[in-house]
């Protein structure tokens, strides 16, 4: 008894440092992306062909390590991505989106809405985007058209 009462002590105080350091660790991808456009920028503007091409290996290999760590992110945090049942508009039934596609403002309603895009690691929006829950897929919707922007497939589970 009383080693179970110390390892469930123990798995309490690393679990919050271990959610923290990816965190940590997705931010600091973030910033080596931010960092590899700007030298890809730089590059362009310079002219030179061989520097643009490594340039454009750089920025793909960082957007490959921030989506692997977001994965993995995602995988050791399921419970945050089980959102509630999906109820949609009335008569609504599932079919899947692409970008471009346009939605009805039903589908993009206060209800719909993902209040804090943050929570779930999702880039910030800026202007009239907003990001939407459709189904177990989270759509980036410009809610002044209702045209998708980006799809994110079975983002919930």
């Amino acid at each position: 008894m009383r080693k179970t009462i110390i390892a469930a002590l123990m798995a309490a105080t690393l679990l919050p440092g271990m959610a923290s350091a990816q965190g940590n660790e997705l931010r600091r991808d973030r910033q080596d992306l931010r960092q590899e456009q700007r030298e890809l920028r730089d590059a362009q503007m310079r002219g030179d062909r061989r520097d643009i091409r490594d340039e454009r290996r750089d920025v793909r290999e960082a957007r490959q390590e921030y989506r692997e760590d977001w994965r993995d992110y995602r995988r050791s945090n399921r419970d945050l991505f089980r959102g509630p049942a999906y109820v949609g508009p009335r008569g609504w039934r599932y079919r899947p989106v692409g970008v471009g596609y346009r939605l009805q403002p039903s589908f993009y309603g206060e209800r719909y809405l993902i209040a804090d895009p943050y929570r779930y690691r999702l880039p910030r929006v800026v202007g009239p985007q907003r990001w939407v829950r459709y189904g177990n897929d989270v759509l980036l919707v410009n809610i002044r058209t209702g045209r998708v922007i980006t799809v994110h497939n079975g983002f919930f589970f």
